[in-house]
């Protein structure tokens, strides 16, 4: 069962994994604080850690808090949908035939059979997507890798609630947000180099600042970009 802890006023809950380091994180959209612990850090120990972090936590509330949020999508004629940052209609053709997309001069020709779910249609939207991101990772990847001599194992794209990426440095598997081919093409390169600079410095310390200062300068640039960016409509469940 988690625990909970009182961080002055502010709640947070606490779960207790397999690891050697605390982890703090902060969810949208109300801005609910999580803090991965060792399974048999003290209390007390963890609270203090989480006291210390207040400010960037506040911080961090006040970002998701004020983060903008897609209208919810029902997957009809003439709805906008992005790709590469690019506003497109969707156009919903239905017709006897396997489901298909096509991408046309400002259009997202969705073709279903008659009857098919909003479910579905945004299902097959969906994939789409998972599969326009898959299409732009592999000279990106070769790219950054040969430049930061690094190398990730795997690459996963999938929906991701609360992150653009995450990298797991023991492994050094990188995991990708589909939505992220929504976005403009220099922010999926922002998050690329991102996670690749977690292969080099796993924490979010001055060496990591410094990795990115190097292979990327304008890269604070790119992360405001991004998080002023409308992100996907979500049922968040607590």
């Amino acid at each position: 069962m988690p625990e909970s802890i009182d961080l002055g006023g502010i709640a947070a809950e606490v779960i207790r994994k397999r690891i050697k380091h605390v982890h703090l994180s902060v969810y949208p959209p109300a801005g609910r604080i999580r803090i991965s612990a060792p399974e048999h850090m003290d209390l007390d120990t963890i609270r203090v850690f989480a006291i210390s972090k207040l400010p960037w936590i506040k911080s961090q509330q006040r970002k998701v808090r004020a983060q903008k949020r897609e209208a919810p999508r029902d997957y009809i004629d003439r709805e906008s949908h992005y790709l590469w940052g690019k506003r497109y209609l969707l156009a919903v053709v239905e017709r006897d035939a396997a489901p298909a997309i096509d991408l046309q001069h400002k259009r997202i020709v969705l073709g279903v059979r008659p009857g098919t779910s909003m479910e579905y249609r945004e299902e097959l939207l969906d994939a789409w997507y998972r599969e326009q991101l898959k299409k732009a990772l592999p000279p990106l990847l070769q790219k950054w890798e040969v430049l930061m001599n690094v190398k990730a194992s795997k690459v996963f794209v999938q929906r991701m609630k609360t992150k653009w990426g995450s990298c797991n440095p023991s492994s050094r598997a990188i995991r990708l947000n589909t939505d992220l081919a929504k976005k403009p093409p220099e922010c999926l390169e922002y998050i690329i180099v991102h996670e690749l600079a977690h292969l080099i410095e796993p924490s979010h310390n001055a060496r990591f600042v410094s990795v990115m200062n190097l292979f990327m300068p304008k890269w604070e640039y790119f992360r405001e970009e991004l998080n002023n960016l409308p992100v996907r409509h979500e049922n968040w469940a607590y």
